[in-house]
Parts: structure tokens; sequence; C-alpha cells
């Protein structure tokens, strides 16, 4: 299939979101690319993210503060037990993933999750950890200095990289470090002495030690400054010399040529190829340069301003030409599954067994391996994980009765009472979001459908049969190669 303007904005619906349905595709194709963005980057408000909408829904069984996310009084209904049984807020955010109307802002909520990885391994303390991920979801559209700023002052961070242990008269430069090796410029563009000037600007940066609770969990923890245990001295920092507090030291940050390039490679990274593991940049060059210093551009034109970027990086031609040049994350695997199926469309028991499949790939989410995320790209892949992958999706793509399966057998049926065997494997691979294959898989695919004979229509008996075909012809698709890329 050509490189139409509809398998850019399947390419584009993957990358900014998680894949999207034969209706949703048709529906943006309808509006064009350029509207599509448009749409994507400064969404129209609608109902899933309206609480007051939902709140007609409410239960009771709601935490008691601003730890409640838009619609969650709706999944409390039908999950009850969610935070037990069903993965807590993780598979919340799953079903948000696979049904919001802003499905940028979930992505972004998971390349800030990527890049400023913090476990709840360590913290023990789910909540903290959950409003980590709605503090990303709220500011991950908003400006890099905002972003920063908050992530300085999240009690999940700051306990994760030891920040409540930097003080005035005893410094841990471990908060301090990161946020210039991993968080904003990147490793060989400061020094020792800007390390020791960034920790002393943090200290006083702490948090609350929660209550001790049972019925909700712990008890929420909120950021605190503490000005006796802030070291007020005057520091040097990449060349500037102040009293500086922490939010100088990000100003000063967000300045840096570096800075708006180490962004900028992370947000190629995670939206249009796949590159080397974030250690190896300091030596590696980025794939494509000329991408980078566009995206730097970018951000200094809108003074760090993530939507216009994101908006110069999803109409650029190294984006709309680097279709299937990225390996699937397993979110991205199981989200997209999911969207083409047609399944959790609304609140049903059994997300959690999709959560472990995750899990079993090598993403367990709110649990990054390392401070420096997951290795992406190939790291995704080895015998074991590639053995995962593709018997999770066979296994889920086998059950033909699911809304989106019948979808795509109507839009067969509607072609007549027989269907050209090269129609049903184009159709089958345009479901799964496959616009382009190999010589050699599409002929494979071809051979296997002729084995079967022709595709019927004439009574019920033909569209059962042809139900059986379709279900055994996805198979085919998700285990191929192809299908591990998107």
């Amino acid at each position: 299939m050509p490189e139409t303007e509809k398998a850019q904005i399947a390419h584009l619906l993957r990358r900014a979101g998680f894949g999207a349905t034969q209706e949703e595709l048709d529906e943006f194709t309808a509006m064009g690319y350029d509207a599509t963005v448009r749409e994507l980057v400064y969404p129209t408000p609608r109902a899933l993210d309206e609480p007051d909408i939902l709140q007609r829904y409410y239960l009771g069984n709601l935490p008691p503060d601003d730890h409640r996310f838009p619609g969650e009084d709706l999944l409390l209904r039908y999950y009850p037990d969610i935070s037990r049984a069903e993965g807590g807020f993780v598979a919340k955010w799953l079903y948000r993933m696979l049904n919001s109307h802003d499905p940028l802002k979930e992505r972004m909520a998971l390349f800030c999750h990527q890049l400023f990885a913090c476990g709840g391994s360590k913290a023990g303390h789910p909540r903290s950890n959950r409003r980590q991920i709605e503090t990303f979801r709220r500011v991950g559209l908003t400006n890099l200095r905002t972003v920063l700023v908050e992530v300085s002052k999240d009690p999940a961070m700051i306990f994760w990289l030891d920040n409540n242990e930097n003080h005035r008269v005893e410094p841990n430069e471990n908060y301090g470090r990161e946020l210039l090796e991993l968080f904003s410029m990147g490793a060989g563009n400061y020094t020792e002495a800007d390390v020791k000037a960034s920790t002393q600007a943090f200290t006083g940066w702490t948090f609350d030690q929660p209550l001790v609770g049972t019925v909700y969990g712990k008890w929420p923890t909120k950021f605190v400054y503490h000005p006796e245990d802030h070291d007020d001295s005057e520091k040097t920092f990449l060349g500037e010399t102040g009293r500086f507090n922490g939010e100088d030291i990000i100003d000063i940050i967000c300045r840096q040529p570096a800075t708006a390039r180490f962004v900028a490679r992370h947000l190629y990274n995670f939206f249009v190829a796949d590159e080397p593991p974030v250690s190896a940049w300091s030596q590696l060059p980025p794939r494509n340069i000329e991408a980078i210093e566009t995206l730097s551009e970018a951000y200094f034109s809108h003074r760090g301003e993530m939507r216009p970027l994101m908006h110069t990086l999803f109409t650029s031609d190294f984006f709309k030409e680097a279709m299937f040049q990225k390996v699937k994350s397993p979110t991205d695997l199981v989200a997209g599954l999911a969207r083409i199926m047609g399944t959790f469309k609304e609140p049903e028991i059994g997300i959690g067994k999709h959560l472990n499949a995750m899990g079993s790939m090598g993403q367990t989410l709110m649990n990054p391996l390392t401070v420096e995320g997951w290795i992406t790209g190939q790291g995704w892949i080895d015998g074991g994980t590639l053995n995962e992958r593709v018997n999770y999706a066979v296994n889920e793509i086998a059950d033909t009765s699911v809304p989106g399966t019948q979808d795509l057998i109507d839009r067969l049926g509607t072609d007549g009472e027989s269907v050209s065997l090269e129609r049903f494997v184009d159709l089958c691979l345009e479901h799964a979001g496959l616009s382009t294959v190999s010589k050699e898989t599409r002929a494979g695919l071809l051979s296997h459908a002729h084995a079967g004979g022709p595709i019927k229509f004439r009574s019920a008996a033909d569209r059962a049969m042809s139900e059986t075909r379709v279900g055994k012809m996805l198979q085919l698709v998700v285990s191929a190669r192809e299908y591990q890329f998107y």
C-alpha cells in the first residue's frame, strides 16, 4: 500500500496516541493530516475528561483529596476492587490510554515517566507514585520549566533521589547530579562544581512524612520547603553567580543550548525513531542531527512550550518519514492491540491480566528498571520477551467475537457475496495497523489465503467460515516480524 495521507495519519495516531480503530482512522482521514495534528496537540475537551459529567456516577469509594483523577468515580463503580485485583492506578492509566479523547496527554505522561524515571519499589508509598503520574498528565504539555519545577517538588522523586537527605550542613548530591545528567542537559555539559552548586540550591526541598492509614492506603504527603535547612550562600552555576535556590537553577538550565538538544533527542527517541541508550549519548551522535537542530530551534522559538514543540515534530518530514522505525514498547503493543480489537471501551473486569503481560514483556509501569528508565528500541526484545510478545498477540487476536474484529468482518461483507483474497489480506493488514510489509510477508499471507479458498458471504454458514478465516489470518499478521514495529 502506498504511503498515502491515510497511512501517515495512522502513523501519527500510533505515535501521538496508542493507535486507532478503523472508524477513528476514517474520521481523522476526512479531516486531513494537518487538522489531525492540531486536534491532537490542541484537543477539544470531551466527555471523558470532564469530571462534572462523570460526577453523577459517584459511588462514595473515592480518595478524599486531590489525588482523584477525572472519571475515577465511574471506574470505581465498575472496578470496586481495582486497587487490589486489577492493578490499581496503573489499570486506570491503561484504561485512559485506550479511551481518552486527549491521547497525547497520556502519551506525554508516558514520555515523562520514561525521562523522569522513578520506581515505586523504593518508595513503598503508592499514592506518591500515583500522584507523580497525575502530575505528568497535568504538566507534560506545558513548559519545560514548569515540568522540571514540578518534578523537583514531587515527593516521590524527592525520596527516589534522596533530596530529603540533602541538608545545608550535610549535602546529598544525588538529585542535583541526576537533574543535570538525566533530566535536562546530559553528561559532558556541566562540571562537578555545577553539580555541587545545584545540590546546594536544592537543600531544604523535601516533603512531609505521611501518616500511616489503612482505608485508602497511606495518607498523602506534599512538598515542603525548609528555609532554615537551605544553603543561601552565593553559588556559581554554569557561569552565573548568585544566591540561587532550586528554581533559579532550573531557570539557568532551561536557557542552555545543551538542554534544548538533550530534550530534543529524548523527544526524537520517544516519538520518531529509536536512538542508542541514553548512557551512550555523550559518545554517539544523534541519528538525525538536522532533526535535533530543528527541534532545538523550536524549543527556543517557543520558549520551552511543549505544545508548539510537539506541533513542529508531528508536522516535520523526519517524523512523517519514520513509519515503522520504532520497536513497540510492551505498553504500545498491549494498548495498540486492545485499540484495534475494540476491547475495554467500557470498564470491565480483566484489565489486570494485560498489565501482567506487559510486565512479562519487560515493562512494569511505575517501576522502571533504573534511573535511566527502560532500555528502549532493540532493548525491548530478547529471546524470552519476543516469545511473550508474539504469544500474547496471537492468543488475544484469536477471539473473533470482539467488536473490532466483527467490524472488520462486516467491512469484508460489504464488498459483496465474495471478496478477493488480495483485498482480504490487505484489509487484515490495515486492520492491524500495518500499511507496509515485506514482499515475503505479504506473499506468505497470500499463500495462506489461497490455501483456504474463497472468502464468501452468501449465507450465515459462509460468514461463520469467513469469521474463522479472518481470525487465523489476523493471528498470522500479528505474529509477523513487522508487527513488532510501529
